[in-house]
């Protein structure tokens, strides 16, 4: 499998560089990932494609306001987007500047708060603060860290609207993105429809947005992010299938969690740690029947993975419709609610 098939042109205009007033007012392209059949509707009528025995996985990461500014000593300037909180006072990041600091180099945030670069590995840099602790310090002076594909600057909505209405668990420095659409309305008669909710932890990184460099996908490394599927979940998980329901992932990340916590000879476990799980055309899924997610990236691991969920043909024919529909595009954008015929089995791999 090459890069450029999993390719597509997307105008411009498509991109949402702002999410919808309202979140249930998104768009919803339903797409029957055995026929290919598509239906367009709004998100807040997810509720009438539900059915009391499924279960919706979410996934309650919080982002944190991660994007920070300042400058170097000798005055040059500086920004740093946090990948990771390590302990109160160091963290790992991405620093941009003119010129790459050097271990020892001292950095100053805008409010005057001092840190030193301690190493680089990469281009993830070990920072520690001077004083303070990360947490404060972000919370004062951090900025949301939209996806740079979202071109403008954060502004004081972002810290509400990029962020789930269950968010709970903070470490992300991207959203889950597909569950941006639900409101705590929406919950509530999803609820009382009887369909059941569990939530999962996956802290998305940076690297979500890491364009894949190589020509043949196989060949690619992914980023490692942290997860943790607790037993509560997997529970869930057994007795839905069981009875007969789905388990519909709310969002890639979702998936991600569900199925690095799965295998085929002993299912569903709890755990946690660092999952580097790469799902592309051939994948077997485990755990996951249905798929709630947003309009992804083209050639991105995210096409690959809702390529390797439906099938490639479909997704693609979906994601016409949507251009040609005039859907958003992206972490602010509309969504879909794909079907897998392919739960419990191996589809062919595409080529």
């Amino acid at each position: 499998m090459q890069l450029r098939d999993f390719h597509f042109e997307l105008p411009d205009e498509l991109i949402a560089r702002y999410p919808t007033e309202q979140r249930t007012a998104s768009r919803l392209l339903r797409l029957d990932g055995e026929n290919g059949d598509i239906q367009h509707n709004k998100f807040f009528q997810l509720v009438d494609f539900l059915q009391p025995d499924d279960l919706l996985v979410f996934n309650n990461t919080r982002v944190l306001p991660a994007r920070l500014f300042g400058k170097k000593a000798s005055g040059g300037q500086v920004e740093i987007l946090i990948e990771r909180v390590e302990s109160d006072n160091e963290a790992i990041a991405h620093v941009r500047a003119n010129r790459s600091p050097k271990p020892g180099t001292r950095l100053v945030l805008e409010e005057g708060t001092e840190l030193e670069v301690i190493s680089k590995d990469g281009a993830l840099y070990q920072l520690k603060l001077l004083s303070g602790d990360w947490h404060s310090v972000m919370q004062a002076v951090g900025h949301m860290p939209l996806p740079p594909y979202i071109d403008r600057e954060d502004e004081l909505s972002d810290k509400e609207r990029y962020q789930t209405v269950y968010s709970e668990v903070e470490g992300a420095v991207a959203a889950p993105t597909a569950g941006l659409h639900f409101d705590d309305d929406l919950l509530a008669k999803i609820a009382d429809k009887g369909v059941d909710t569990a939530f999962v932890t996956l802290h998305v990184g940076a690297g979500t947005f890491s364009p894949v460099r190589v020509d043949n996908i196989l060949e690619h490394k992914m980023h490692s992010e942290w997860y943790e599927v607790g037993q509560e979940v997997c529970d869930k998980v057994k007795a839905t299938r069981d009875s007969g329901g789905r388990v519909i992932a709310v969002g890639t990340t979702s998936v991600r969690c569900l199925e690095s916590a799965s295998s085929q000879d002993e299912g569903i476990q709890p755990g946690s740690g660092e999952t580097d799980i790469f799902i592309y055309p051939g994948y077997q899924f485990q755990s996951v029947d249905a798929l709630i997610t947003n309009f992804h990236l083209p050639e991105s691991t995210l096409m690959m993975l809702v390529s390797a969920f439906a099938s490639k043909k479909h997704i693609f024919d979906a994601y016409a419709a949507a251009v040609k529909e005039q859907y958003r595009f992206f972490s602010y954008g509309d969504s879909m609610f794909i079907t897998c015929p392919y739960s419990g089995k191996h589809p062919e791999i595409e080529g």
